[in-house]
């Protein structure tokens, strides 16, 4: 009998900003982690690290193939999509289809092995939302025909997915909803309002808001996510709802962009642009039923993680820029092989 203390854990998206840093804590904690990219938004570099770990395993795969695993499973985490506008728009199907048929094949490699899921999700299933703070049982105000539609819709079908498999007995399926993430390993040109006020002022280049720059988001640190993340894979007995992770305090994008500039020696000054399609207006996370089902709440506050990613962005920029591959979609022979980390 294998020591239940240490899982074999598959983790979809492993390569990817928040997957490399779950990768790492769960290795941390003494696990078996397999790793699972197709490398079309993520970085070969941010798991680089772990290539002389023994327990670490890295697969190139796109999981809208179906994946056969030969070692038992104990635990999948799904994290396995693009989670930024430009890079999920980029292709909109491949997105939808990475939530719905990726999320499927996954779940079924969960039944057959009996493994726990954990289906990363996100605060876009409440669209520009009617409610605030967003609370999980808010179904949501989703412009379903629009250009964010491919992820957000995406989203809400996974979870449907999850859900009637948890109903029906197949699998012990955990559904979070993310809202935004941010740290180190984030792309440079990820499109999101953290890396974009970072990196342009790093480069001295004007900060870009969208809008008036009146509209909120609430920003968690990464670490907090993944503490948050195994918390919900392990807590038992498994509640069978969605559980929102972010953190509450809210700011707005200009308060941030200050924030920005006054942490960055910079030459740069701000410049505004029309706000994109359906962007939210308001994001802020009602997190009671994690604090009460997870004993979990953020720690890091906004400016000591932004200290650490402007850092991070600060000497990534100094030797390369980071770069998503090509896109291109590999066939089922090509993904399904291990393959030498930073190769």
């Amino acid at each position: 009998m294998r020591d239940r203390t240490r899982k074999n854990i598959l983790v979809a998206g492993g390569a990817g900003f928040v997957g490399s840093h779950l990768c790492d804590a769960l290795l941390a904690g003494g696990n078996r982690v397999i790793c699972v990219d197709s490398f079309l938004t993520s970085s070969p570099s941010n798991v680089l690290p772990l290539q002389e770990h023994a327990d670490f395993a890295l697969i190139e795969h796109d999981i809208c193939d179906e994946l056969d695993i030969a070692e038992p499973l104990d635990q999948i985490y799904n994290l396995a999509c693009p989670a930024s506008p430009p890079f999920y728009q980029a292709d909109p199907i491949h997105t939808m289809m990475t939530s719905v048929a990726g999320t499927g094949n996954l779940l079924k490699l969960a039944a057959h092995h009996r493994a726990s899921f954990l289906q990363a999700s996100t605060s876009e299933v409440y669209g520009d939302p009617e409610m605030h703070p967003q609370r999980e049982d808010y179904w949501g105000h989703v412009n379903c025909i629009g250009p964010r539609a491919c992820y957000d819709e995406g989203k809400r079908a996974a979870e449907a997915l999850c859900f009637d498999s948890l109903r029906s007995g197949q699998v012990d399926a955990r559904v979070v909803r993310i809202f935004n993430t941010y740290g180190p390993r984030m792309q440079p040109n990820d499109g999101r309002i953290v890396s974009n006020l970072i990196v342009q002022a790093l480069r001295n280049e004007p900060l870009t808001i969208y809008g008036d720059g009146a509209q909120t988001r609430s920003f968690c640190y990464v670490s907090d996510l993944v503490d948050g993340l195994i918390r919900l894979m392990n807590v038992q007995p498994n509640a069978g709802v969605p559980v929102n992770l972010g953190n509450p305090s809210e700011f707005t994008i200009a308060e941030l962009a200050d924030m920005v500039l006054a942490m960055v020696p910079t030459r740069s000054t701000i410049v505004h642009r029309p706000l994109p399609e359906d962007d939210p207006q308001r994001r802020r996370p009602d997190i009671s039923r994690a604090n009460e089902l997870l004993r979990w709440e953020p720690k890091v506050p906004l400016a000591e993680g932004l200290a650490h990613t402007i850092t991070w962005f600060s000497h990534t920029l100094a030797e390369q820029p980071i770069t998503p591959h090509a896109g291109r979609r590999h066939t089922p022979a090509e993904d399904a092989t291990e393959l030498p980390l930073g190769a």
